[in-house]
């Protein structure tokens, strides 16, 4: 169970450079996660407009934590925390600190792009102190990942558009494989949306079934609003669902 309750925020961010310009300033999106019959937790993402170093950025915070009865025997608090370069798309500086149980982890990554290297800092262990590693061309961290892929236009995210991406996950690098395989009207608490189905091609064995055991619903526009997402596990089943929304730059067009 513990290791399930520890994909919460990894489950929900999981999600070349390009512009960002498609996410309004203020826009937050809610989702709830339910393992089996169980309301597990919530993931939040928010945005905020804003500079890093001088030059204009894009501030995304992912907050993710248990409620109800998961939380009376396992406490998820997890924050992550990016600022993604407008203009290029990709990630200056991500921070992941999380409390998991009894589990205590905070990284911070500063990336530097020019030269293919990333200064890695453990602020929960201040003796490790910082260490320089040797990164790749336009490597993108847990939260930037989802923002490059919103970034993308309609025309890029045809059916049958694959997308290949290196992810920055706590202190290694994951080669992870993006598929558009088709459309769906997805039913919703807000009515029923057309989205595009992605399949993120991930690590078979300890914790996902198959090598393409997630996939997620995004709307079908240029928002690309995550609605759905499912993982099968090796034991059970994660999903997590729109559950509210704000503040997003093009109307969402659902139907009754």
């Amino acid at each position: 169970m513990k290791k399930i309750l520890n994909l919460l925020a990894v489950f929900v961010f999981f999600l070349g450079s390009a512009q960002i310009d498609n996410v309004a300033d203020g826009e937050s999106i809610t989702l709830r996660i339910h393992y089996g019959f169980l309301n597990a937790g919530t993931a939040n993402l928010t945005t905020k407009k804003t500079t890093y170093k001088g030059t204009p950025h894009l501030y995304v915070k992912g907050t993710g934590e248990t409620t109800g009865a998961v939380k009376a025997f396992f406490k998820v608090e997890d924050l992550y925390e990016s600022f993604i370069d407008t203009a290029t798309g990709l990630p200056s500086f991500y921070v992941r600190n999380v409390r998991e149980g009894s589990y205590r982890q905070h990284l911070e990554t500063a990336f530097n792009h020019d030269n293919n290297t990333l200064i890695l800092t453990d602020k929960k262990t201040p003796a490790n102190g910082s260490k320089v590693i040797k990164s790749v061309k336009g490597v993108q961290d847990m939260l930037s990942c989802f923002y490059y892929l919103r970034s993308k236009s309609p025309d890029e995210l045809k059916v049958g558009t694959i997308i290949n991406m290196n992810v920055w996950i706590d202190d290694e690098m994951f080669p992870f494989q993006l598929k558009v395989a088709g459309t769906e009207n997805l039913k919703t608490k807000f009515g029923t949306i057309n989205c595009l189905k992605i399949i993120p091609s991930v690590k078979s064995g300890r914790v996902f079934k198959e090598k393409e055991g997630v996939t997620m619903w995004v709307s079908n526009d240029a928002n690309h609003i995550p609605m759905l997402l499912k993982a099968e596990l090796a034991v059970g089943s994660l999903k997590a669902s729109i559950d509210s929304y704000k503040n997003v730059k093009y109307p969402l067009k659902f139907s009754k």
